[in-house]
C-alpha cells in the first residue's frame, strides 16, 4: 500500500480525536465557561450538523483545485478550528471553533477515499479506503481515552491544543506523501451533481444513514446502560469504549479485505449480524462479561460496513465520485444525530437503557433490506446491458458483409 496512506490516515486520526474526545471532557468545558451540560452539548450536535453541511459545500467548492490541494487546505481548517477552541475566551467561540473543525470532517474522509482508491489497483480500492479510515478507529483506542485524562489531568484546552498539533502534522504529511494529480477533467459542479442521478448513491447513502445510525443509537447511551444495566462503575466506561473502539479497528481492516473480494456478500453478513448483535444486547446488557463482549462485537460489525458502503458509493459515482463520496461521510453523521435522538425518545418513554438497542436493530436490519434492493436494480440493470448487447450483434453481424 502506498505510504500517501499513511498521511490521510494521520489526518484521519486527529479528526476522530477532535469528533468524539468532546464526550470525554464535556463536564470540564460545562464548568469553565458556567453553562450547563445541555447547553455543552450542543458542541457535540454543532460538530454533527457541521459535517452533514460541510461535507458536500467545500466539496463542490473544492471541485476547482486539485484533490491535494484541497485535502492541504481541509487540514489547515482543521487546525485552525482546533486552535480557536483551545484558545477560546467564551462558549459561543468554543462553539465556532468546533464548526469550522467540523466542516473540514465530511470533505476530508470524502475526497481521501477518492483519493486512497486511486492509489492502488481495483481490486484494492476498498482495501485502501479502510486504511485511511483506520486513522478513525485508532482514535477510539488511542486518542479519545489519552485525550480525556489529558484534558482531565492538565486542562481541556491542552487536549484541543494537542489536537491541532496533529492536525498539523496531517497537512505536512499530505504535503509530502500525497501525489500531485492535478484537477480532474470531471471535476466540474454540475458533473459531480449528476452523479446523484442515480438511484443507487441515494440507496447507499440510505443504507448509510441506518446502518451506522444502529451503532449509535446503542453507542449514545452506553454509559447509563453499562453502569445502570450491567453494573460498571463510572470509571470502567471509559475502558469499555476503548473495547469498542478495538473492534472497530478490527471491523475497519476484515471490512476493507472481505469488501475486495466480495462487496455485498460482505455488507450483508456485516448489516445482518450487526442487527442480531444490537438485538441480543438487550440481553447481554444484564451481565458484565457478555456486555463487554457484545459491545466489542458491535463495533466490529457496525465498522465492517464502513468500507464496503463508501466503496459502493465510489462505483456507483464512479464518473464523478467526490462529491458522492462526501454526502456519504455526511450521512454517517445524519445517522449518528437521527438514532441517538430516536433511542432518547425509548428512554424517555420509560422503555430503560437497553431500549436504544432495539432502535438499533431495527434501522440496522433496515439497512440490510435496503441493501437486497440495491443488489437486485445492480443485478437487473447489468441484465439488461448485457440483453442490449447481445440482441445488437447479430444487426452488427448481418450488416458487416455491406460494409465492405
Amino acid at each position: 500500500m502506498p505510504l500517501a496512506l499513511l498521511a490521510l490516515a494521520i489526518g484521519a486520526f486527529g479528526i476522530g480525536t477532535t469528533e468524539f474526545v468532546i464526550m470525554g471532557v464535556l463536564p470540564q468545558v460545562a464548568d469553565d465557561f458556567g453553562v450547563t451540560i445541555p447547553t455543552a452539548g450542543r458542541l457535540v450536535s454543532g460538530y454533527a450538523l457541521g459535517v452533514v453541511f460541510g461535507a458536500p459545500l467545500l466539496t463542490v467548492l473544492g471541485t476547482k483545485v486539485s484533490r491535494k490541494k484541497m485535502l492541504m487546505f481541509l487540514m489547515g481548517l482543521f487546525v485552525v478550528g482546533n486552535a480557536l477552541s483551545a484558545l477560546a475566551p467564551v462558549f459561543g467561540v468554543m462553539l465556532t471553533g468546533r464548526i469550522v473543525a467540523s466542516l473540514a470532517h465530511g470533505a476530508f474522509f470524502g475526497i481521501g477515499s477518492v483519493v486512497a482508491a486511486d492509489l492502488v489497483a481495483p481490486e484494492k480500492k476498498a482495501s485502501a479506503i479502510s486504511l485511511m479510515f483506520t486513522g478513525l478507529t485508532v482514535a477510539n483506542i488511542v486518542g479519545v481515552p489519552g485525550g480525556t485524562h489529558l484534558g482531565q489531568a492538565a486542562g481541556w484546552r491542552v487536549t484541543f491544543a494537542v489536537v491541532a498539533v496533529l492536525g498539523v502534522v496531517g497537512l505536512l504529511g499530505v504535503a509530502a506523501l500525497v501525489p500531485e494529480t492535478g484537477r480532474p477533467e470531471t471535476a466540474r459542479v454540475r458533473t459531480e451533481l449528476a452523479a446523484f442521478r442515480n438511484v443507487q448513491v441515494w440507496l447507499a447513502m440510505a443504507m448509510t444513514v441506518l446502518g451506522y445510525g444502529g451503532v449509535f443509537a446503542a453507542i449514545t447511551y452506553i454509559a447509563p446502560m453499562m453502569t445502570e444495566v450491567a453494573g460498571y462503575s463510572d470509571a470502567a466506561v471509559t475502558w469499555l469504549l476503548v473495547l469498542f473502539g478495538i473492534g472497530m479497528f478490527l471491523g475497519n481492516l476484515l471490512g476493507g479485505r472481505f469488501a475486495d473480494r466480495a462487496l455485498m456478500p460482505m455488507l450483508f453478513a456485516s448489516l445482518g449480524a450487526l442487527a442480531l448483535a444490537l438485538l441480543l444486547f438487550t440481553a447481554t446488557a444484564h451481565d458484565k462479561v457478555l456486555a463487554a463482549i457484545t459491545l466489542t462485537l458491535i463495533g466490529a460489525l457496525g465498522f465492517a460496513t464502513v468500507p464496503p458502503l463508501q466503496k459502493w458509493v465510489l462505483d456507483q459515482a464512479s464518473a464523478a465520485p467526490t462529491l458522492a463520496s462526501a454526502a456519504n461521510i455526511g450521512a454517517f453523521n445524519l445517522g449518528n444525530a437521527l438514532a441517538a435522538w430516536l433511542g432518547g425518545l425509548t428512554i424517555a418513554a420509560g422503555l430503560g437503557y437497553t431500549s436504544p438497542n432495539w432502535v438499533g436493530a431495527l434501522l440496522s436490519g433496515s439497512a440490510l433490506l435496503l441493501s437486497f434492493l440495491a443488489a437486485f436494480l445492480d443485478r437487473r440493470t447489468r441484465s439488461q446491458g448485457s440483453g442490449r448487447i447481445v440482441a445488437a450483434s447479430p444487426a452488427e453481424r448481418t450488416t458487416a458483409p455491406l460494409g465492405h
